[in-house]
């Protein structure tokens, strides 16, 4: 499976109003209680786990790039939001350098091996950086969609 499929015009953000590392996780999970990929009810569970797991080590992992993410033991199947910063977000990089794109996930706590998965296969596909410049230009949420999208898929990995 690709990120693409995961994502759907209205899990795109063009550009994160938040200005902050923690504000812009909260703006992505309010994104998905809106667009209804996320009950209500576990919004502040959700919250929590992200917190807890931000409060580990950033998930800035350079380039530009965070990847924040957390487990759920109310979901079925991975939820996912992409979201975009030009100005960047200061999120404590492992570069120091301000994030722009921030690829959030919440995997089911039973699917553990998934969640491991997922995290590499999201950090390899931005380790690209004509991805990421792409990205950081794209003018609209299909352009985005359709970046994303064509990146090969790795057999055995469950994105890019």
């Amino acid at each position: 499976m690709k990120l693409a499929q995961l994502l759907s015009p209205d899990q795109i953000l063009l550009e994160v109003k938040a200005g902050e590392h923690w504000a812009s996780i909260v703006e992505l999970v309010d994104c998905l209680i809106a667009c209804g990929r996320l009950p209500e009810a576990q919004y502040e569970g959700i919250l929590a786990s992200l917190k807890a797991r931000e409060e580990q080590v950033s998930t800035g992992i350079g380039g530009g790039v965070a990847i924040p993410h957390a487990f759920s033991d109310d979901l079925e199947e991975v939820v996912a939001i992409f979201g975009r910063s030009r100005e960047g977000i200061d999120y404590q990089a492992l570069d120091g350098k301000p994030v722009q794109l921030i690829i959030l996930f919440i995997v089911p706590r039973k699917d553990y091996h998934l969640h491991l998965r997922t995290l590499a296969a999201i950090a390899k596909m931005f380790t690209n950086a004509e991805v990421r410049r792409q990205l950081v230009e794209a003018e609209t949420e299909e352009d985005m969609l359709a970046i994303l999208d064509s990146r090969p898929s790795r057999t055995g990995s469950p994105i890019p």
